[in-house]
């Protein structure tokens, strides 16, 4: 039995509020290889490192999302250069100058850890040792007044 056409809209039509539109076919293009990339702080700032992904609304509000610059500022963009990069390689593996950008953005990453840790402690609960006890509760937290100095 054949089922009726409840849709007044027709074949690669779909339905808008009082009247019928086009069907829409989404797609994702492919981002060009070596892009233009932002410096860490902008990239931070604008929530990608490249500007071809920047995103129009993001645009604006670059002025007002200003990040003071700690070191917990700084582990912050390399650990943001980090997974964008990654995101990148996915798709453009052959790309050796952002390849060797991503290992020489990790070994800093991992550096400004290590470095961040002997002065503030421990970052997530899985640094602690068992010879400092639960560290992580001692005050005051990096993002507290004190705790960055």
């Amino acid at each position: 039995m054949e089922r009726p056409n409840t849709n007044a809209c027709g074949q690669g039509d779909g339905r808008l509020p009082g009247r019928c539109a086009p069907l829409a076919f989404p797609y994702v293009p492919m981002q060009e290889p070596d892009p233009p990339r932002y410096d860490n702080a902008m990239a931070l700032q604008t929530g990608t490192l490249f500007p071809g992904l920047n995103l129009p609304f993001k645009a604006t509000m670059t002025d007002r999302l200003k990040t003071n610059n700690t070191a917990l500022a700084e582990l912050m963009a390399l650990d943001f250069a980090v997974d964008e990069l990654g995101l990148y390689l996915t798709t453009h593996p052959e790309d050796q100058e952002v390849l060797q950008l991503y290992w020489s953005y990790i070994r800093l990453a991992r550096e400004g850890r290590e470095k961040y840790q002997q002065m503030y402690g421990p970052l997530l609960q899985t640094d602690v040792t068992e010879k400092d006890g639960y560290a992580w509760l001692r005050d005051p937290w990096p993002w507290e007044k004190g705790g960055n100095d």
